[in-house]
């Protein structure tokens, strides 16, 4: 009973300890991110740069209050947000249900696996006019390009979890004459759950770049878009603002699929 006790104190003390150090690591970003904010304002300010040429925090909040008076800011943001999230579920899916799969394959998965590099190593940009002939310029192409960015790496990352299977929980489940298709079920699935999340993070990135790439190319809503036609404009605030914009999205993406990944794989910090 003692000894609980105290584990249980421990363990308390571990979780309080961690909790300020979160708030600090955090706060030390927030801190350094006003810093570099209130600099940059200063500096154009004072004429040390050019705010034309660079933009400014006053300029990027100028475009913002714009862009949500009209409107056009969260539609612009709500159209990538969509893309992002659709090719994003195909592509991994895909991927990862595929990857899985070919455990029951293994003379296969290496061919396959190998196939995924090359599709992997392929630059998204110049598939990008082919997907858009194909499947024209609306979302569906945009959709399309993100999947594409998420599969390869998906696949690849699914197989190597299905391969790197603690072997001695392999063998026994094989010694109790478990069927191939508990195996899968019961042991691969499970231990492959932290691949995938790690993986998923990772493909909100290339699904992002592969929906803002399919607007930059032909497109007249999204973010994407929004930040081409800034740019072609030389309005840097818009661009800066797009940039932002962008960063948040992807960064609260990661937050949720780490946040249901703590709340899955619950056993994972036992």
């Amino acid at each position: 009973m003692t000894e609980a006790v105290l584990s249980t104190g421990v363990t308390q003390k571990k979780a309080v300890r961690r909790e300020p150090a979160r708030l600090g690591t955090t706060g030390a970003v927030v801190g350094i991110v006003v810093v570099l904010v209130v600099a940059w304002q200063l500096a154009v300010s004072s004429g040390w740069i050019n705010g034309k040429l660079l933009g400014s925090p006053s300029g990027i909040y100028e475009a913002a209050v714009i862009g949500a008076t009209q409107g056009t800011l969260a539609y612009d943001t709500w159209v990538t947000l969509y893309e992002t999230l659709a090719g994003l579920a195909i592509g991994s899916g895909l991927g990862i249900a595929l990857g899985l799969l070919l455990w029951f394959l293994p003379a296969v998965s290496g061919v396959a696996e190998g196939l995924s590099v090359i599709l992997n190593s392929i630059p998204k940009i110049a598939l990008g006019p082919l997907i858009v002939i194909w499947f024209g310029s609306d979302a569906s192409s945009k959709i399309w390009l993100a999947g594409i960015s998420t599969f390869a790496v998906a696949m690849i990352s699914s197989c190597a979890a299905a391969r790197e299977v603690d072997k001695d929980l392999l063998n026994l489940f094989k010694s109790f004459k478990a069927r191939p298709s508990m195996i899968f079920a019961k042991l691969i699935v499970p231990s492959a759950l932290p691949w995938i999340f790690s993986t998923l993070r990772v493909n909100i990135g290339f699904a992002l770049i592969g929906a803002v790439v399919g607007e930059y190319i032909a497109s007249q809503s999204g973010l994407g878009h929004a930040v081409f036609v800034a740019g072609s404009l030389f309005d840097l605030n818009t661009v800066w603002l797009g940039i932002i914009v962008l960063t948040l999205m992807a960064s609260v993406l990661s937050w949720i699929v780490q946040l249901a990944e703590a709340k899955i794989i619950s056993w994972k910090k036992k």
